[in-house]
């Protein structure tokens, strides 16, 4: 008699027996089938950018934290990171509009993006990490990071020492939050008082997130400290000159030493005591600086 088959390790299976148990084991029952076959899938494409007042606009779009009367009229945002590309995109003589915009509308889940008149990949929208690359493609501009090795050094200042004092004052400083913070960030979003209370405290978490990330608890001195010492190294380095790095015309640092300054001076923002705008005005050029830049606007 020959012994049962069995499959080994190794050893090459019976393929009648084993295309049969496939089948069994992805078959579909009768009623799930029946129900699959009434709905089949559908594979939809991806939802396009919510449609407002300014989706007809044809030209470059700018999508930016600011408001319809501030949009309307190219005002700079509220935002530092938006403020940053909006300055650099006016000082490199690109035309755009600015579209009023919220993170949630953003297909990176952050602002600022820009919506080219001239679209390239199916219309994709071009992030903040990739504006500086395609605004260098439309008016051939120079790269500022090849042009001077300090610009690393000294952008660092800007990300971290300037950027947290920033996040401090505006969100976790309780005076200063419930004056400028919050009417920009928060009431507009909603005029349910339970969505404005969780959408606050939802930003000052990721704000003090943000700042423990270089420190073990948030010492308000040392970060004023920081500032302060921010401030005379960008005061050091631009001495004299119109334009840091001494170029002709404002460039990328200048926009983003602007995006901060121009923000922390702005007393129509509704400052209190706004401390960072004492430590700043010890430094004259800068504030000049400011009011060069803002000339654009």
């Amino acid at each position: 008699m020959t012994p049962e088959r069995r499959d080994l390790p190794g050893q090459a299976p019976d393929n009648a027996s084993t295309a049969s148990r496939a089948r069994d084991f992805f078959s579909v029952p009768a009623p799930v089938k029946r129900i699959f076959d009434r709905f089949p899938l559908v594979t939809y494409p991806s939802n396009d950018l919510p449609y407002s007042a300014w989706s007809d606009k044809r030209g470059n779009r700018l999508y930016v934290f600011t408001d319809a009367t501030g949009a309307s009229r190219g005002r700079p945002s509220f935002n530092p990171q938006c403020l940053k590309w909006q300055a650099y995109l006016r000082f490199v003589g690109i035309d755009f509009d600015v579209i009023p915009s919220n993170n949630h509308a953003s297909p990176s889940g952050a602002l600022p993006f820009l919506i080219p008149a001239h679209p390239v990949n199916n219309n994709t929208p071009i992030p903040s990490s990739k504006l500086q690359k395609w605004a260098i493609e439309q008016v051939h501009c120079e790269e500022e990071q090849q042009l001077d090795l300090r610009f690393e050094v000294y952008a660092s200042l800007l990300d971290h020492r300037i950027r947290n004092a920033w996040l401090y004052t505006l969100y976790l400083d309780p005076e200063e939050f419930a004056a400028v913070g919050k009417p920009l960030y928060v009431d507009p979003s909603s005029t349910h008082s339970a969505v404005r209370t969780a959408l606050a405290v939802q930003l000052q978490q990721a704000a003090q997130t943000e700042i423990l990330k270089t420190s073990s608890y948030i010492d308000v001195g040392a970060l004023e400290a920081e500032a302060s010492d921010a401030f005379e190294a960008l005061s050091t380095l631009l001495g004299d000159n119109l334009h840091f790095f001494d170029r002709p015309n404002p460039g990328l640092f200048d926009a983003s030493v602007f995006a901060y300054t121009h923000l922390i001076l702005d007393e129509k923002l509704g400052w209190r005591r706004n401390r960072l705008g004492q430590l700043l005005r010890k430094h004259e050029n800068l504030v000049q600086h400011r009011e060069r830049l803002l000339k654009f606007f």
